[in-house]
């Protein structure tokens, strides 16, 4: 199977206990060379020493030894001198060491120093990285080619010599992605406070649990403005804070596409926050990320404000006019809440719905029926009829991409950010 055209891009290592050469080599080894998310590099592990094999066929199939190239003769050595992979190391290790330099940190402080004063060199270095966006970006890129030549260099002569260097870039790399993955805005909030005071109310018989929720209404934004300012991590806390939000941003519009408002608010706060790096500018950045933040808030509570829950404030808001009277608005969401009921008794309880045309052209025909009739429908003296068309195209291309499945998996797991 893996020799007959088996396409495995996951796989990153290959064992080979058997002698192979010429194409059918070629095309094994091949499989661990597939690319993949999360996949930089292949490593093939030889239990038979096929590596004569190998250099024969890489003569024959990498273009080695034909008159289009010259009729160049002899082997291919598929390996690179180690003393060339070692030094290929060391200059990405000290691309990294510059890159921290230029921006006031120290790789080597990391390595040689210890308890608070190595925590201090590991957040000057994540503050380095967390200038913007791209350098961001750019820096975990030469951390990755770090750990790539590290690797290809494991079993040379006079690796651990750079090991020091390689764990210390490592430490620095597993920190920002672990701030990444655990971004959450009320645990930077806690951080960032680091006490429960006069702007939380607490209950003395709950001191000492852990709760899972962190209410952002009763936060004192000036007080929390002022320890922002005092903090020695402000790259780093909106950083944080910007993937944190990035995260409810994603729920927020996969729960309800017309909330791109606040996808466009956030990319303008972003692009103004990369053009600028001064003490200021870093600043300005947390203030209007954390109205962002009370705005988020804001909009997460409205379906409980319009008296829905979120599966049909989604609908409502697609089917709703501006200009509409109270009583109107009370009627559209009778209507968006009936809707959602009837397509869930109907059509989308049919296991994969969406690959059967018949299924979906039934669940469109539903939809516009509901709307387009009298009694069930949008209120007739305020919706046209290409209103009803366009409205069912609206709500048919968001039922779609929510409910592939009942329950919804976008509404079935409700993350508190």
């Amino acid at each position: 199977m893996w020799l007959t055209g088996f396409d495995v891009p996951c796989l990153s290592t290959l064992y080979l206990d058997k002698p192979l050469k010429a194409h059918t080599l070629m095309q094994a080894i091949a499989r661990a060379n597939r690319v993949n998310e999360g996949k930089n590099n292949g490593m093939i592990v030889d239990y038979c020493g096929i590596l004569r094999n190998l250099r024969s066929a890489l003569a024959t199939f990498a273009g080695r030894g034909d008159d289009g190239h010259g009729g160049e003769d002899g082997e291919v050595d598929p390996a690179r001198p180690e003393e060339e992979l070692i030094a290929s190391l060391a200059e990405s290790i000290d691309l990294v060491r510059e890159f921290l330099k230029e921006n006031g940190a120290s790789l080597d402080e990391i390595s040689s120093k210890s308890g608070f004063e190595r925590n201090a060199a590991i957040l000057a270095a994540k503050e380095a990285a967390n200038g913007n966006d791209r350098t961001r970006k750019k820096f975990e890129v030469m951390c990755r080619e770090v750990f790539r030549k590290f690797k290809s260099c494991i079993n040379v002569e006079g690796i651990n010599e750079y090991r020091p260097d390689y764990e210390a870039v490592n430490i620095i790399y597993k920190s920002l992605q672990q701030d990444r993955d655990e971004a959450d805005i009320s645990g930077i909030i806690r951080e960032l406070h680091k006490i429960v005071d006069a702007s939380i109310d607490t209950q003395p018989e709950n001191i000492g649990e852990v709760g899972g929720t962190y209410d952002i209404s009763r936060i004192d934004f000036d007080r929390l403005r002022q320890e922002f300012k005092k903090t020695p991590a402000k790259r780093t806390t909106v950083q944080n804070l910007s993937y944190a939000i990035e995260q409810r941003l994603r729920r927020l519009l996969e729960q309800n596409p017309l909330r791109t408002d606040f996808q466009r608010h956030y990319e303008e706060i972003v692009a103004e926050y990369n053009r600028e790096k001064d003490r200021v500018a870093i600043e300005k950045t947390f203030e209007a990320l954390l109205v962002l933040v009370d705005e988020m808030e804001e909009e997460e509570t409205r379906a409980a404000r319009e008296g829905l829950d979120e599966e049909t404030l989604a609908i409502f808001d697609l089917l709703k006019k501006s200009d509409l009277s109270p009583a109107e608005i009370k009627k559209i969401k009778k209507v968006a809440g009936d809707l959602l009921k009837t397509l869930k008794k109907g059509k989308l309880g049919v296991d994969h719905w969406q690959e059967k045309e018949a299924t979906r052209d039934a669940v469109r025909l539903t939809i516009h029926d509901f709307l387009w009739n009298e009694k069930t429908g949008l209120p007739v003296d305020y919706y046209t009829e290409g209103d009803v068309e366009a409205r069912t195209d609206e709500v048919y291309c968001h039922i779609y991409r929510v409910y592939p499945k009942l329950p919804s998996p976008v509404y079935e797991n409700k993350i508190i950010a």
